[in-house]
């Protein structure tokens, strides 16, 4: 065994029994990849394999496997309190969960979630506060059921009808905690650093008694209700969804849209004009509207015009024939609904299927009539000629036989969009329905005055312009869902005997926990009379339950510890996509039961995209399962996956498609610490641009981790050559600057961290460890050549400081690398079980190193100048390299440091020569000036120092060509008629970056060629 091997195995001992009696618990570690020693100090110890000796490069295999175990059997994720059970003095963080939902396993958004959120619980735990991270799970009604109901026609060939209730309940649970495992082992492997006692699941009996409580205080208050409202109906699911659940698909004109139970697509995108008699014309006037939806036509009640439409005056408080119906319809006056520019300037009305169309009738008295079934068939409304056929087949069928009555004009097209329901693909329709309502009115004033007395702060500010303007036009809530999956509504029906109660009107409600405290409600409302009790079959949305979640995690409505602790809790981080339907709800409820604002501050995430800009769905097949770009994962493995998937073939062949062209070779394993470093570097608190991910820009922070791993092992490398006993020699100028730097760098990370700029904190630590590894350690390996062994050790000592810092600092957003590089280091105590609960690096504000750092900065932006220069003119062969530093004090400094400027540039330069002169007139052609600072700039000496300027012009030309073609090329993409109408602002922003891109290389070979030339 080589000195590296045996030392630092023993310096990577993790005293077990050491870290068990320093955190109080007695729990028995069995960890099969390590094992017990007693070493020469008859110490028991857990040792680690040496990861060094197992790979001379970066292995995120090697290096994440084990340490999450380590982390939780540690008790590590645990909050923290003082010796009297209080919050520690430095105070408490605690931050919920987003649950995700059970229908599958977690994509890269959510990624993106775990990294900031974890990035945030390990940074407040370094800093010694109390640190509650809870997890959770949410049964997600509409979603879960639709995937599993998928699942089962696609296995068994039935539908859900097929079974009773529970028989499907039970294939529900099945589902469920087949997924939760999935899930939480995926949570695992992104590092995320919860309190698993905490765990919750939005249908658990915790839960449940908190939704059912909320519901019952609610309801009891008046502020639920009972009514009759149109509601987003889908009919291939047969319930109500949520605005949220809804896709918005916009078309340019006539379109063939696949609609589920439908052989043929249905055409959508095209305005039919129908006449409609005026009813008592002396001369067979007609009046013409312009329709999307000519089916609809039975439930017709009205046509609206507008009062000042001087074409129309002479119809007011006149009727229209109904086209096929024995009735007539009123001419109403509505400004509202009227623009006298589109279309006709009239308007047919059908309240009950469409949401504009019930505001008039509602305004203006007139009856809403509903003419389908819940599954899309006309029904009886619509006649006996009618019923039974399905909504999308009765269009055409309706047009033919206005054709035949010559009440038809012509169709056109026109832009317009398309509700699609996101989880069947089913066409929405506008359904009248009596559910239950939240009413909203009066929580979202409090709500708005609850931010704008900053009780609550939003990041970013757009999230918070978009909470004010929503919650200034917030409408009643509809929570009834017709599922099985889900809360049931804890309501009862009190069917009074021999009277007729209506089953739309809240008054014949009750709502109870149980059907006991049900029937004791009733009879306090229905004093002396007989009545049973029926519970509401409905479930609640899924979002009345999430939006229960600061307060039912902690326990409520049971007065626990924890909410005591916690609530409010420290933080709300999720996407800024579920603002309104999460976020927002859950201020309006939590403040409603409590009086006090959930959480106090709010940060909205950006959306992960794929590269090009587009979101990331299964129609488009380009959604990454992060575990495949964790763990790698073969072209052959990404197809087997959709194949056994709950895919339609439909999807399968689509998604096949795409991962062959996308991923022709499979993802590279490039671990949990690059995905989330590089899904952090996306993200800041004033940046609300979504994210395009590109696989590419995770290769290169894996490649940046190998970096940060190799600068690790050069220390120990040379630590142990060393031997090293007293490291703590006298700091020169480097060691300073880079103290200096560190402790910049620092300062700007907390800060940063404080701020929620975690694009910030990444770009923090890039910068500063490529300046440790290319410019510190380069200093470094110069005085392990050069120096006495005083100036080695004092240089090994500066490294192992820095390093150790910077590790610290790298901890919250890559933790595995950072925990198994700190554990390797000389400087850890044996009794520091961790690097997750050691002290994230903190320093005083004033740094007592400031020239160091000026001059040293200034020494390495010459060096990096120096080395562009040659890169630029392509400097090949060694020789003599004349330098011309304008500022004379700093030519001194370069002077002395000639043999470390000689050195660094070495592969280019034999001999540096360093002068502070004017350059002659005649010289002046071959000296090329590199701005520094306004105190500083430096010339480079070409002369003689290129081979052949003549080759190096021609092949710049080739390259300039070649970059012209792909620069007119994607001109000419972006400059087509079609390019504005169909491709996406993301796309755009993209393209317009790679012409940028593009035009700045071509005009950078261009400005050294045109030199080049000056000196041939």
């Amino acid at each position: 065994m080589n000195v590296l091997t045996k030392q630092h195995t023993s310096l990577l001992n993790i005293r077990w029994l050491l870290s068990q009696s320093k955190r109080g618990r007695n729990s028995t570690f069995n960890w099969s990849t390590y094992r017990y020693l007693t070493d020469d100090t008859s110490q028991t110890r857990l040792i680690k394999p040496n990861i060094f000796t197992e790979s001379k490069t970066y292995d995120p295999l090697l290096i994440e496997k084990d340490w999450y175990q380590y982390w939780e059997k540690s008790g590590l994720f645990k909050p923290e309190f003082d010796k009297d059970g209080k919050i520690n003095k430095n105070g408490l963080f605690c931050i919920p969960a987003p649950p995700p939902n059970v229908t599958g396993a977690l994509h890269i958004g959510h990624a993106l979630t775990v990294a900031i959120e974890d990035s945030l619980a390990r940074f407040y735990r370094m800093k010694g506060k109390t640190v509650l991270f809870i997890p959770g799970f949410d049964h997600a009604g509409i979603a879960t059921q639709a995937v599993v109901e998928k699942a089962i026609w696609k296995q068994e060939n039935k539908r859900r009808l097929d079974f009773t209730r529970d028989e499907f309940m039970k294939k529900l649970w099945k589902w469920k905690d087949q997924y939760h495992i999935r899930i939480k082992s995926q949570f695992k492997k992104l590092g995320g650093s919860y309190d698993w006692s905490k765990e919750a699941f939005t249908l658990d009996e915790t839960r449940s008694k908190a939704v059912t409580e909320a519901f019952v205080r609610l309801f009891d208050e008046g502020i639920i209700y009972r009514d009759m409202k149109l509601v987003n109906w889908s009919t291939k699911l047969k319930t109500s969804i949520s605005n949220l659940e809804v896709d918005t698909l916009k078309i340019q004109g006539s379109t063939l849209i696949s609609v589920p139970n439908y052989e043929k697509p249905v055409r959508f995108g095209l305005l039919y004009y129908i006449a409609y008699e005026v009813a008592d014309s002396p001369n067979d006037e007609k009046l013409i509207v312009a329709t999307s939806r000519p089916e609809t036509i039975f439930g017709d009640v009205a046509v609206a015009i507008h009062p000042c439409d001087e074409r129309y005056k002479h119809l007011h408080g006149s009727y229209v024939k109904h086209p096929f119906l024995d009735k007539k319809l009123p001419i109403v006056l509505d400004s509202s609904c009227v623009d006298m520019d589109f279309g006709t300037g009239a308007v047919k009305i059908t309240p009950a299927h469409d949401e504009n169309d019930y505001a008039v009738g509602k305004r203006n008295k007139l009856p809403s009539i509903n003419i389908l079934t819940e599954d899309g068939y006309l029904n009886e409304n619509a006649g006996t000629e009618w019923k039974g056929i399905k909504r999308f087949d009765a269009r055409p069928l309706v047009i033919e036989k206005l054709k035949e009555k010559q009440l038809f004009l012509r169709e056109e097209e026109y832009i317009t969009t398309v509700p699609i329901c996101s989880r069947s693909g089913d066409i929405i329709e506008p359904l009248l329905k009596s559910q239950w309502w939240v009413a909203q009115d009066e929580m979202a004033k409090d709500a708005i005055t609850r931010v704008k007395n900053q009780e609550i702060k939003i990041q970013p500010t757009t999230a918070e312009d978009d909470y004010f303007r929503w919650l200034g036009n917030i409408k009643d809530w509809c929570i009834s869902r017709q599922l099985w999956w889900g809360h049931r509504c804890p309501v009862y029906f009190i069917d009074i005997e021999g009277e007729k109660c209506d089953r739309d009107q809240s008054k014949f409600w009750v709502a109870a926990g149980n059907l006991e405290d049900a029937a004791s409600k009733a009879a306090q409302k229905f004093p002396a009379k007989s009545f049973t009790l029926h519970q509401d079959e409905d479930v609640l949305d899924t979002w009345f339950s999430s939006a229960l979640w600061p307060l039912s995690i902690l326990g409520w409505p049971s007065s626990t510890r924890d909410i005591k602790h916690f609530y409010p809790v420290s933080l709300l981080e999720s996407g800024w996509d579920i603002l309104f339907f999460w976020i927002t709800r859950m201020i309006l409820l939590n403040t409603k039961l409590t009086g006090v604002v959930p959480f106090k501050e709010v940060f909205c995430h950006p959306l992960v995209r794929d590269s090009q800009g587009r979101k990331m769905s299964k129609s488009l097949g380009n959604v990454i399962d992060p575990i495949d770009v964790i763990d790698g994962t073969t072209l052959e493995d990404l197809q087997r996956k959709l194949q056994n998937g709950n895919f339609s073939k439909r999807e399968v062949e689509l998604m096949t498609k795409v991962q062959k062209k996308t991923y022709p070779k499979g993802i590279p394993r490039l671990g949990t610490d690059a995905l989330r470093f590089t899904l952090c570097s996306y993200t800041s608190n004033n940046n609300s641009s979504d994210i395009n991910l590109d696989i590419k820009k995770i290769e290169e922070n894996k490649r940046f981790i190998n970096k940060i791993y190799q600068a690790v092992r050069f220390l120990l490398i040379h630590t142990e050559k060393l031997n090293l006993k007293d490291v703590n020699g006298q700091p020169t100028v480097m060691d300073k600057w880079i103290r200096s730097e560190l402790e910049t760098t620092a300062c700007n990370i907390n800060n940063y961290f404080e701020q929620r700029n975690f694009m910030g904190v990444t770009n923090e630590l890039y910068q500063f460890w490529y300046l440790l590894c290319d410019n510190y350690i380069e200093y470094v390996k110069f005085i392990l050549l050069h120096g006495k062994i005083e100036d080695k050790n004092g240089v090994i000592g500066n490294l192992q400081y820095v390093i150790d810092n910077a590790l610290r600092l790298l901890h919250p957003i890559m933790p595995f690398v950072s925990e198994e590089l700190w554990q390797n280091l000389p400087s850890r105590k044996d009794d520091d079980i961790s690097i997750s609960i050691s002290s994230f690096p903190e320093f005083e504000s004033t740094q007592p190193y400031l020239n160091e750092k000026k001059s040293g900065n200034n020494f390495w932006s010459i060096v990096q100048n120096i080395r562009s220069v040659c890169e630029q003119f392509d400097i090949k062969d060694s020789g003599v390299v004349k330098i011309n530093v304008s500022n004379d004090n700093f030519g001194k400094y370069l002077k002395l440091n000639e043999n470390l400027l000689k050195y660094l540039l070495l592969q280019k330069i034999d001999t540096v020569e360093v002068a502070n002169k004017e350059i002659s007139l005649k010289d002046a052609i071959y000296w090329v000036d590199r701005h520094i600072n306004s105190e500083i700039s430096v010339s480079v000496y070409l002369k003689n120092q290129i081979d052949d300027a003549g080759t190096t012009i021609t092949s710049y030309s080739k390259k300039i060509d070649k970059l012209s073609k792909k620069l007119i090329m994607l001109e000419k993409t972006t400059n087509s008629p079609s390019y504005q109408l169909k491709v996406s602002i993301d796309v755009k922003e993209l393209n317009e970056t790679k012409i940028n891109n593009l035009r700045s290389e071509i005009e950078s070979y261009q400005e050294t060629m045109k030199i080049l030339q000056k000196i041939m």
